[in-house]
């Protein structure tokens, strides 16, 4: 089923530090939009994966997400599959519901390597950003053309919630409006 299930999806937040953030286009967008997967995520009890490169250069994962101290995965390869922590983190069947910097190069090969793997993979466009717009769209086209769904936090959330009749549904309108 195409529709993103959220019994079997899990969030993956790549790289959204510090460092990086202010040379992201559009970065508020991306900052906002990854927010409010994060809390979401959150509210319906999906798990959620954060990674950080290289985070003595760039910095810890921003404020503005709320991810606590340790709870982020520190790694040093541009494709997070590469680190052994952070392959067996993300071991499992589930789809991976995928945000983060940048487009082209972190996210794009850890996007591969899941979908060379066979996993399911959405990229939210709208949460995913680089430093220029050519290479965010290139990066999406690439991962669009090798199987991965390409989504918008608010396709995300509608699909996590299934329906108005959901409980957490009231709960989640103020991260929609």
């Amino acid at each position: 089923m195409p529709l993103i299930d959220p019994a079997r999806s899990a969030l993956l937040v790549i790289d959204v530090q510090a460092r990086l953030m202010p040379a992201i286009d559009q970065a508020a967008i991306r900052i906002g939009n990854t927010a409010r997967l994060i809390k979401a995520a959150q509210m319906l009890g999906l798990p959620r994966h954060v990674t950080e490169q290289n985070p003595a250069r760039l910095g810890a994962t921003i404020p503005e997400l709320e991810i606590a101290p340790g709870e982020a995965l520190p790694k040093m390869t541009f494709d997070s599959l590469r680190d052994p922590a952070i392959a067996t983190r993300l071991g499992g069947d589930v789809a991976l519901v995928v945000c983060g910097c940048e487009a082209h190069v972190c996210v794009l090969q850890t996007v591969l390597a899941l979908r060379a793997a066979g996993r399911t993979v959405h990229v939210v466009a709208d949460a995913t950003g680089s430093r220029t717009e050519a290479n965010r769209t290139a990066g999406l086209d690439r991962m669009r053309a090798h199987g991965a769904d390409i989504v918008t936090t608010e396709m995300v959330l509608f699909e996590w919630l299934g329906s108005a009749a959901n409980p957490a549904f009231k709960a989640l309108m103020p991260l929609i409006k």
